[in-house]
């Protein structure tokens, strides 16, 4: 029988091939880690990103409302009232005035806060208007006077009492009375009618001050009409 001779190549052919197959694997493998390595760092430096644009954006937000907030404070709050007819004080001839008002106020709050005292504002700028006539109303000036007093009175029903300046009065001397003889008593009568005077006027109460801001800063009219 005869014997059987390998040939040495084809012998050695898969035990080369196992190292270079562990080599593929071990490149495979590390490629692999790599590229999740790889991955891991990108998602975290494009999670960074997207936290520092937010962030960016939390501040613009912010201090595009701060600009907002700023900026609505310096606009007025209009508030328009029902249009008001009344009678005028007129003895003459019987005559009415049809007027449209409206408020300017400080902010949305503060007319939410007039529209609960509504019937009584309307009943004190009612009595403003019915004691008027109509040469008082058909000036500027008379107009003008209008707005203030509405001012004041309007205020009133919320508690606020708008100070009014007091006319300063000026005391009289007394007149001497004729003749050299009753020169002296006449000085001291002066003298002493001056000084009941300041002192009446210095026991005078005074009228209590502002304790609240007025919160309608202006009346406007947006019609005025007089018949």
């Amino acid at each position: 029988m005869s014997a059987v001779i390998a040939d040495p190549a084809v012998v050695d052919a898969p035990v080369a091939r196992r190292p270079r197959k562990k080599l593929i694997i071990i490149a495979a493998v590390a490629l692999v880690l790599a590229l999740g390595a790889g991955t891991v760092m990108f998602l975290k430096q494009r999670a960074a990103r997207a936290a520092a644009a937010a962030s960016g954006d939390d501040d613009a937000t912010s201090e595009r409302a701060a600009a907002t907030h700023a900026e609505s404070k310096n606009i007025p709050f209009y508030l328009p009232l029902d249009p008001f007819v009344v009678n005028l004080a007129d003895r003459e001839a019987d005559r009415y005035a049809q007027i449209g008002i409206t408020f300017e106020l400080e902010s949305g709050v503060v007319g939410d806060q007039i529209k609960a005292y509504m019937p009584a504002i309307r009943n004190a700028v009612l009595m403003v208007l019915a004691n008027k006539t109509s040469k008082e109303l058909l000036s500027r000036e008379g107009k003008e006077q209008l707005a203030r007093e509405i001012m004041r009175e309007a205020a009133r029903p919320m508690g606020i009492e708008v100070a009014v300046p007091e006319p300063v009065t000026v005391a009289a001397s007394a007149a001497e009375p004729a003749g050299a003889a009753s020169t002296v008593a006449g000085a001291g009568a002066s003298a002493s009618a001056i000084a009941d005077a300041a002192a009446a006027q210095k026991a005078k109460p005074r009228r209590r001050a502002e304790t609240q801001r007025n919160p309608i800063q202006h009346v406007h009219f947006s019609s005025f009409i007089i018949q």
